[in-house]
């Protein structure tokens, strides 16, 4: 698996990390057209292979009365327009099998939830698409289990496969990275570490999920260090007026400081 599958990459020749970045959720053309000029002129200054990403539906919602989207195809047509319109690669989420097919005619990479990696019919729906295939490391999985799932993508016919680490849970509301876990999916498949869902605290009270956004550039930075692949980081221009996920979300003003000081780390690991 290389980035070369993935149509409209750039910069795969800088020997930076590859970036997934975008809001959680598709909320209307407008927001998604502003954030993703402004990720794809940061990372294109930066020379950070990029995938645009955003959910086009949430269907992992604590409460019935969470948002979870605009309306499948609307949405996934606005994604459809970002990778026309800024020539950039798309990635999305998907839930039940039936998802997956119909993504696809959208996308370029399908991610599969956390919560739902286990799901045998689902991943390999997502595989026999062709595309990349992004499997998110449950929340109650050990690192070791993971080549199960990537196996999965293999046997049904797709080398293209990477490993996604969203933090591991040890207590009600709270999720820990162990960094022990990169080098081990490593073994497997590429790996990515999702900085900005590591710092959930989900299962509030209210029903809607905390976060940790303070500790972003913490957790990027450890896994600079360790050779993840590729980084995870959702982001939005009014993270505290979100749609989904806005606890734990990068601001987007603050994502260009972030990534050129993780540039300047990748490099200095390279020296070695």
């Amino acid at each position: 698996m290389t980035l070369q599958h993935i149509p409209k990459i750039k910069h795969t020749d800088s020997n930076n990390f590859f970036l997934l970045c975008g809001p959680c959720a598709i909320e209307g053309e407008d927001m998604a057209f502003r954030i993703a000029e402004r990720v794809l002129n940061i990372t294109n200054t930066l020379k950070i292979p990029l995938i645009f990403k955003g959910s086009f539906k949430k269907a992992n919602r604590s409460r019935i009365d969470s948002f979870t989207g605009i309306g499948d195809e609307k949405a996934l047509e606005i994604l459809k327009k970002v990778s026309e319109k800024f020539d950039v690669p798309t990635v999305t989420d998907i839930h039940e099998v039936s998802d997956a097919a119909f993504a696809a005619q959208y996308v370029d990479v399908l991610q599969i939830p956390a919560f739902l990696v286990r799901q045998t019919d689902l991943v390999v729906a997502a595989a026999k698409t062709g595309k990349v295939v992004n499997l998110k490391k449950g929340q109650f999985m050990s690192p070791e289990a993971m080549k199960h799932a990537v196996q999965k993508v293999k046997d049904a016919g797709n080398e293209k496969a990477w490993i996604t680490d969203r933090g591991t849970m040890f207590g009600y509301q709270d999720m820990i990275v162990d960094f022990r876990g990169i080098p081990t999916m490593r073994h497997y498949a590429p790996t990515v570490l999702d900085v900005t869902h590591s710092l959930q605290q989900p299962n509030q009270s209210a029903g809607v999920t905390g976060g940790r956004p303070d500790m972003i550039e913490t957790i990027a930075r450890a896994g600079i260090v360790n050779n993840v692949d590729g980084l995870f980081i959702e982001t939005h221009f009014d993270p505290a007026n979100a749609k989904s996920d806005g606890a734990n979300m990068l601001h987007l003003d603050n994502l260009e400081p972030l990534l050129t000081n993780l540039v300047a780390i990748r490099k200095t690991i390279n020296t070695f």
